[in-house]
């Protein structure tokens, strides 16, 4: 069984890794396609801070990972149907969107079965890049000012 999950997958993490693995639990082949940062900026406020193909080849080193893929567009029915997917995984931030709601009817009436998974609540992107931002800046050794 193919297995079909996207994503944006910035700053790559557990999330993300528990994410996969349920995929791999699901079937022999797991695809996963990866959302160009063009896609992203036309439903996040911004745009991901890893570039597409880096986060493409993170992905692609992933033992339970088959199939890396990008997407340029907010359309899942045609890579539903060239992957031959069995298994659509989504996120729980799932929603109806036109787009979403299209690759819905299709697997339904395909008879293809669509699996929503929850997030793990340990991490997320977003959470990680909010830690980062709110780090302490430390001046470096030539921005010190040595007073006597």
């Amino acid at each position: 069984m193919v297995v079909y999950t996207v994503g944006t997958f910035d700053m790559l993490h557990v999330g993300h890794l528990a994410l996969l693995e349920r995929c791999r639990s699901l079937g022999d082949v797991v695809a996963v396609g990866v959302a160009s940062d063009s896609v992203v900026k036309s439903y996040k406020f911004s745009v991901p801070v890893i570039p597409l193909d880096q986060r493409m080849e993170m992905l692609s080193a992933l033992r339970c990972v088959d199939i890396v893929r990008p997407y340029h567009e907010l359309e899942y029915v045609s890579a539903c149907i060239e992957l031959k997917a069995d298994v659509f995984v989504i996120g729980e931030d799932w929603g109806d969107k036109l787009h979403n709601k299209d690759v819905e009817y299709y697997l339904k009436n395909e008879g293809k079965e669509i699996i929503q998974v929850l997030y793990n609540p340990r991490t997320s992107s977003t959470r990680i890049k909010q830690n980062v931002i709110a780090q302490p800046q430390k001046k470096t050794h030539s921005e010190q000012v040595i007073v006597h």
